[in-house]
């Protein structure tokens, strides 16, 4: 969430700690504590999302972790909500900014990724720096550009709160809000976020039709020798294959990226594919929002990208000005189709 530039490291360590820490106090089955157990709806297309063993969803602990979600409270100056910057009329992310801006004032160097089907994604953020989707909710909070706060603070906040208390000792036992807690309700909201009923969808299903621009959009964007999209942003359920690669947007990285993570110099400049869907509601595009509009982006992979040392190796065997201005407009015409207005305005995902 906003900037994450700088958690690498402290989330790794927070990662494994309190992976153990889950481990050793591992909360009760949802059905031994008498919590209504949740089963996802999954619109047909998407695959069936993996839910971890020891973080069961029930309609408790799910309406615990939106309620968090929402709640400044877990800002160094409460403040600022997770939903603060991730928005859901923009596939929650932050509006049109290019970089969120922190309790401090202070805007970060990454862009809001769109919190959308997570629950098909195995490590987060631009750079992978969280292993799942529990462990990245903890870094935004830390992050002295971000939420600014201190896991002590935000605990000593909940546990003195006069009704968190109660609901987070019916959802996960125990007399006491620990850390675990927090990222397993907050990560039970955020799989609920799914995505999957925009034209596209529909078409694929029968139940409507693209129109020759679609189409052609669709073709081009298949297509090896002109767009060549669908290498990285599969066709189908999730228009992404979560990889890491460098697209070529500086011969020399200023932001080292995966490479902070691995501390492999190969991985420097490489950030994972974001899916395309709902990509005309998330701009600015790139880890780093540098391109405000989708022609932008998509002239960046048809004659902009520069030649880095690791750049993929799909765009190093592409030809530059492969796409004619009117290939650059039908695939955008068919990235549109991959809006799903039933998900931003869907009231279970409003506070």
């Amino acid at each position: 969430m906003m900037n994450k530039l700088i958690i690498g490291a402290m989330v790794c360590f927070f990662v494994i700690s309190f992976q153990f820490g889950c481990k050793k106090k591992e909360a009760t089955p949802a059905i031994e504590q008498g919590l209504t157990p949740y089963t996802l709806q999954i619109p047909a297309g998407l695959p069936d999302m993996q839910i971890p063993s020891d973080n069961p969803m029930t309609v408790e602990g799910i309406a615990l972790g939106k309620q968090l979600f929402f709640d400044p409270i877990l800002s160094g100056d409460n403040t600022m909500a997770c939903a603060s910057c991730h928005r859901q009329s923009f596939s929650f992310t932050d509006s049109n900014l290019q970089f969120s801006i922190g309790i401090d004032h202070l805007p970060g160097t990454r862009n809001a990724m769109p919190l959308v089907n997570l629950g098909y994604q195995k490590q987060f953020f631009w750079d992978g720096g969280a292993a799942n989707l529990e462990s990245q909710v903890i870094g935004p909070i830390q992050n002295p550009v971000e939420m600014h706060e201190t896991l002590v603070n935000a605990l000593a906040e909940l546990n003195a709160h006069p009704t968190y208390p109660a609901l987070f000792k019916n959802v996960f036992g125990g007399d006491k809000i620990e850390t675990a807690m927090v990222m397993k309700a907050i990560a039970q909201f955020e799989r609920t976020l799914i995505s999957g009923n925009s034209k596209y969808d529909q078409v694929k299903l029968g139940k409507g039709s693209f129109t020759p621009q679609e189409q052609r959009g669709l073709n081009w964007f298949t297509d090896l020798n002109k767009g060549d999209c669908a290498h990285c942003h599969v066709i189908g359920s999730t228009f992404s294959d979560f990889e890491y690669r460098n697209t070529g947007l500086d011969s020399i990285p200023v932001d080292k990226g995966r490479g902070r993570i691995s501390l492999n110099t190969t991985d420097d400049g490489k950030f994972k594919t974001p899916s395309l869907r709902n990509i005309a509601l998330t701009g600015p595009y790139m880890h780093d929002g540098r391109f405000k509009t989708l022609e932008e982006c998509i002239q960046h992979y048809n004659v902009g990208y520069k030649y880095a040392d690791n750049l993929d190796p799909n765009l190093v065997n592409a030809k530059k000005g492969r796409l004619n201005p009117a290939d650059v407009q039908d695939i955008i015409a068919f990235l549109n189709t991959l809006t799903d207005t039933e998900f931003i305005n869907n009231p279970k995902f409003k506070k």
